[in-house]
């Protein structure tokens, strides 16, 4: 049985500088790992500093102005895990040298403040979004570590210049102890990176492996065979294919689970259940009644094709089938079935097979694939990682935290 209460690290100060809003996003990586290090370091969850305001004509930009706002009123609020979550003031402007400068001394301010409420000296840092850089070096950290979630200059909805991206994304990398990928994609390609480590996504195994005991009533009445979806939903769905297959086949129905943005727009429809955000804890109520698991991306941007879909490995866990767009990072995982790339016709086939062939033992096996590789297990993998790095140990190239019980131990090359 694992020891749920050693991560690796104690009696430190961590400052994680997030590409996610702690109140509105779907539980991420840096969510499940910081609130275990949290039970034995003091933790500030920094906001994402936004890359540049959205475009008037974006038909999201109210939405985000106005969620934004929401967010900058809590400033610092400590959660129930334990972690300061904080929304620093800064102008949206990273763009210009002499912006990020003023945006430097605002958000160090503001940060030192923090700091001192929450008890944290000398602060390891970890950088999750390349507008933290300057900010990040300021604060003079023990350590910065840089986590690379996405394909930041692919990123069709930031205002920020690729150019300006790649400035701040590469300066992060010679700063910086480690470099944390956490999609294969991203790792391989990033093979000059010598303090490279591949942090393969995790899951909360136990939260979703053991069916719930009831399900939620809001969607006990819809009819089977049930296509659940749950997480954010934007420009990343292929809102063409849910259409077109929801058209095609009135009898099976859509239940999508999260913050929708306008950027997706699926035709109404009586089998299309737009449900909204639910709470992480009631999840499993609403996958007991998912007949099947679905991930529609449109995997024609380059930004999506990237992506780690946290979410494909929570519903690996349930054991459900899986039918979801050929996304690289799981391409070798056995018992998905993925279908080709915006074909309505494949998807469809796919579901089919699925509803009519899939067994028991196609259940266990992907539910082995994930199985052993918890966020307990990932916490104490980066929580080993930052301590050996402050005590001064030096990164072998071309790590990986993938699962294996012994990742943890071969980072750090034996003298």
């Amino acid at each position: 049985m694992e020891n749920r209460t050693d991560f690796g690290i104690t009696r430190e100060g961590i400052i994680c500088f997030a590409g996610e809003d702690w109140w509105y996003h779907h539980p991420h990586s840096k969510y499940h790992i910081l609130k275990r290090l949290a039970r034995q370091n003091r933790v500030i969850f920094v906001n994402s500093l936004t890359m540049g305001l959205p475009s008037m004509s974006n038909p999201d930009f109210f939405l985000k102005i106005r969620r934004k706002l929401k967010s900058y009123m809590r400033w610092l609020k400590k959660t129930p895990e334990g972690i300061w979550v904080m929304t620093p003031v800064a102008l949206p402007f990273f763009g210009s040298a002499w912006m990020r400068r003023l945006n430097r001394i605002l958000l160090n301010v503001q940060l030192r403040v923090a700091m001192r409420i929450c008890g944290i000296g000398r602060p390891i840092v970890w950088v999750a979004i390349p507008s933290a850089a300057d900010v990040a070096e300021s604060l003079r950290p023990k350590l910065i570590v840089y986590q690379v979630s996405d394909k930041y200059d692919a990123n069709e909805d930031s205002a920020l210049s690729k150019d300006v991206i790649r400035q701040l994304h590469s300066r992060l990398i010679s700063m910086a102890g480690a470099v944390l990928y956490s999609g294969r994609r991203l790792f391989d390609e990033a093979a000059d990176v010598p303090h490279r480590v591949y942090l393969q996504q995790a899951v909360d195994y136990d939260h979703f492996a053991v069916p719930a005991a009831d399900t939620a009533p809001e969607i006990a009445s819809i009819p089977h065979p049930v296509l659940g979806y749950f997480g954010q939903m934007d420009f990343v769905m292929d809102s063409e294919l849910m259409t077109e297959v929801a058209r095609r086949r009135p009898d099976w129905h859509w239940v999508l689970i999260g913050l929708r943005y306008n950027t997706m727009q699926v035709a109404d429809g009586p089998n299309i259940h737009l449900l909204g955000a639910k709470p992480y804890a009631e999840l499993p109520r609403y996958l007991k009644h998912f007949d099947l698991c679905v991930l529609p991306w449109n995997l024609g941007s380059s930004f999506t094709s990237y992506g780690s879909a946290i979410k494909v490995r929570e519903y690996l866990a349930s054991g459900k089938p899986v039918v979801m767009a050929p996304l690289f990072e799981y391409l070798e995982t056995p018992g998905l079935r993925f279908y080709k790339n915006r074909d309505a016709d494949d998807f469809i086939a796919k579901v089919e097979d699925a509803l009519a062939n899939d067994t028991a033992a196609d259940r266990e096996l992907r539910q082995a694939q994930v199985q052993d590789c918890t966020w307990d297990v990932r916490a104490r993998e980066v929580g080993t990682l930052m301590k050996k790095l402050i005590d001064g140990g030096k990164l072998g190239s071309g790590q990986c935290f993938d699962g294996r019980p012994e990742a943890a131990l071969d980072v750090f090359p034996q003298s």
